[in-house]
């Protein structure tokens, strides 16, 4: 039988209808998003790795050892000759041949939030523009129609730390605001999870989708109340143009289409053999790379994932300790998730971007830590669309200084879009205040090293 796309438009009539009340135990959306990744035309995908804290890419992916900054990890082979990379991350460097590290990354951003905006978005935190972040415009540019899962899918996103607009859509309006889930929940750290890098800990659950069971009524009552609601918003919304009740019907319409499709299954990860979700591990963050892959797997063209928050990776104190267990949490499912993608011929149109606010001090406080850092760290592009295989630019022996090919924040967005496949200096919005804007800002030249 071929593949009749539905657009999710054509899915919210007819589970309105009540078409698809009885197909979320039908097995469709197994076959579909199989038929999706073996599509040769299927469009791209970028999954984005959130170091929320600034991570001390010093002690990960840009190693000083034998000077006074380094501190005490080792140095690894990669299966790149040159490349050397932490002790802790084995899995990626057995990766490298699909990774690129770009050690010369440097901001004027300092101070969590900002640094997290201009990062995230592009752009300086200014004015009255509100800026969508970097998965709002992937969303737009590689909206999926045919899939009843929203475009851009943010699990445990610390929006009480930095705030909304670092993960909303800003000025491009609600259609691609991303689905939250687990939206500030605690984060894996060292002192809760002792047990997860030896196999002891429970598995961590994927986060769940709020409001979609229906408890208390029958199929046929809730039916008819979503019908009513729905009606409702729609006349609300007309009656009431804005972007609060736009919003909330935005909601409401996403939430019924998860719900009476049988999408939601894409977040049942006990579907996954056991040994899978093993390899990603029991962590959070392990639990949502295996997340991601079935997003990604089923059309959803952005998912990111945080691996903490500003108090994980923020080594004022006990660096070291710290970044060793979190750096094991990040090879475990960031490694795993490069080998079931490329194992399901989806990492060559599946890009990975691992990116924080800004790196950490090469020099050592007396706290055994590291303090804040933009003038020199280390962003990294892995999958497709990528020359990979490499470490582009350079730092000074002690670490303090881009010694070559520097890289702003721009240059690596332009980067990133032309590793996904759009033109970036073409792409124009309309900002809330009607002013054009670009999806990268004017002057980010892709480096042509990374991305030809």
């Amino acid at each position: 039988m071929s593949h009749l796309p539905l657009s999710r438009r054509d899915l919210l009539k007819l589970s309105a209808a009540g078409v698809l009340a009885g197909t979320c135990r039908s097995g469709w959306l197994e076959p579909m998003a199989r038929a999706a990744a073996n599509n040769p035309q299927r469009k791209r995908a970028c999954i984005l790795l959130w170091m929320g804290g600034g991570a001390a890419t010093i002690d990960m992916f840009d190693l000083k050892p034998g000077h006074a900054n380094g501190g005490p990890f080792r140095e690894i082979s990669t299966a790149v000759p040159g490349v050397r990379i932490s002790e802790h991350l084995p899995r990626l460097a057995s990766n490298m041949n699909d990774i690129a590290i770009i050690r010369s990354m440097r901001t004027a951003e300092g101070e969590h939030g900002r640094a997290a905006y201009l990062l995230r978005t592009g752009y300086n935190q200014q004015g009255t523009i509100r800026y969508p972040s970097l998965g709002a415009l992937v969303s737009k540019e590689l909206n999926n129609d045919e899939s009843p899962l929203p475009n851009f899918i943010s699990v445990y996103p610390q929006t009480q730390l930095y705030g909304q607009e670092v993960f909303g859509s800003g000025f491009l309006g609600p259609r691609y605001a991303p689905l939250m889930l687990g939206e500030n929940v605690a984060p894996d750290t060292q002192q809760n999870n002792n047990n997860l890098l030896n196999g002891q800990a429970n598995f961590a659950a994927a986060p769940s989708i709020p409001n979609l069971r229906v408890e208390g009524v029958s199929a046929e009552q809730a039916n008819a109340r979503v019908n009513l609601l729905l009606e409702m918003e729609r006349e609300f919304a007309e009656q009431n143009p804005g972007l609060s009740p736009q919003s909330h019907q935005t909601a409401y319409e996403r939430a019924v289409v998860l719900m009476r499709s049988g999408a939601a299954a894409a977040f049942n990860l006990e579907d996954e053999p056991m040994s899978l979700r093993e390899r990603y591990g029991r962590s959070q963050f392990g639990q949502s790379c295996l997340l991601a892959r079935r997003l990604v797997e089923r059309g959803v063209p952005f998912v990111e994932l945080g691996l903490g928050n500003v108090n994980t990776w923020d080594t004022h104190n006990d660096n070291f300790n710290r970044v060793r267990f979190l750096s094991q949490i990040l090879d475990h499912g960031w490694g795993t998730l490069m080998d079931d993608l490329r194992d399901r011929g989806l990492l060559e149109t599946t890009t990975i971007v691992f990116m924080s606010e800004f790196g950490r001090t090469p020099t050592i406080n007396p706290q055994t830590g590291r303090d804040h850092w933009p003038n020199s760290f280390c962003t990294v592009i892995s999958g497709g669309g990528i020359r990979a295989g490499q470490a582009y630019g350079q730092t000074s022996a002690d670490g303090r200084a881009v010694v070559s090919q520097p890289t702003d924040v721009k240059t690596f967005i332009a980067t990133i879009w032309k590793a996904l496949g759009v033109d970036h200096e073409r792409r124009m919005n309309t900002s809330n205040i009607g002013r054009p804007i670009r999806i990268a800002d004017a002057g980010g030249i892709p480096i042509a090293d990374i991305v030809g």
